[in-house]
């Protein structure tokens, strides 16, 4: 990965920018909260989308995903295999034992929140369940390399190291999906640097007070290789190993990382 040598340090929001951040981030959450209440077998992914949309413009917000490069929903909805932009469906009827992952963004006074969460319909597999609390694990401990004076890659190392401990710790093989990542955001969805889920510490701009990143790993049980299907969002894994992803808008600050995207209950 180059890094253009202009960009020293990963832009700095102020404090009031932080604040409105968090306000969007905080749709963010009730949105996921309120889909994962309604998730249950039978239910259909474009009613999730529905409840998210609903939630986001009911706050005064705008949902970031729907339209984003012609992308149809207000949330990203992946199950099982699908690790990555899935696209609701009313022909997506969730059953007991699915693994859904599901990605929402809120722009509120211009300023944007991304968040991603993986949890389960009915009962999960053991090793399915193992996967997703690893990989929320792995989100946890990557969000502690978010300080100031860390560069970017310190943030990739973290991600990277945790999964392999993760590795152990939960019993359960993992793989990092080649190719995608984190970025900054702000006034925009994806902003400039790209954060890859894994590589060498020391490399790239500094984090400074106030830099913003969405980390958001994204680990498979049998391979890093995926695939693109025909309506061109869809991400799977390339042979149809589950996965999980997880994601928070996470600043830095002098008092350590702060998450822009919390949920009150039932989850990170």
């Amino acid at each position: 990965m180059a890094f253009r040598k202009k960009k020293k340090i990963i832009a700095a929001k102020s404090p009031e920018q932080l604040q409105a951040m968090q306000a969007a981030g905080e749709i963010v959450g009730r949105a996921l909260q309120a889909v994962r209440d309604a998730a249950g077998p039978g239910v259909t992914t474009l009613e999730l989308d529905a409840i998210a949309e609903d939630v986001i413009r009911s706050a005064g917000a705008v949902p970031a995903f729907k339209g984003y490069q012609g992308f149809p929903g207000s949330i990203c909805s992946s199950p099982n295999d699908m690790i990555v932009h899935g696209i609701p469906a009313e022909d997506v009827v969730l059953r007991d034992g699915d693994l859904l992952s599901v990605d929402c963004g809120a722009i509120l006074d211009g300023w944007v929140g991304d968040s991603a969460w993986t949890f389960g319909i009915g009962t999960l597999a053991d090793e399915h369940h193992r996967l997703n609390e690893a990989t929320a694990w792995v989100l946890d401990e990557g969000i502690k390399a978010m300080v100031p004076g860390n560069r970017l890659t310190d943030v990739s190392w973290a991600l990277e190291e945790a999964t392999a401990r993760a590795e152990e710790k939960f019993g359960v093989p993992l793989h990092i999906v080649d190719g995608y990542g984190g970025h900054s955001i702000g006034r925009a969805m994806h902003e400039d640097p790209y954060l890859p889920n894994e590589g060498d510490p020391g490399h790239g701009p500094k984090i400074v007070e106030g830099s913003v990143l969405a980390i958001e790993p994204m680990l498979a049980l049998g391979t890093p290789d995926s695939t693109v299907l025909a309506d061109e969002w869809s991400v799977v894994t390339a042979d149809g190993s589950y996965s999980s992803h997880w994601e928070h808008t996470v600043a830095a600050t002098a008092e350590g990382p702060r998450i822009l995207t919390p949920r009150t209950h039932r989850g990170r």
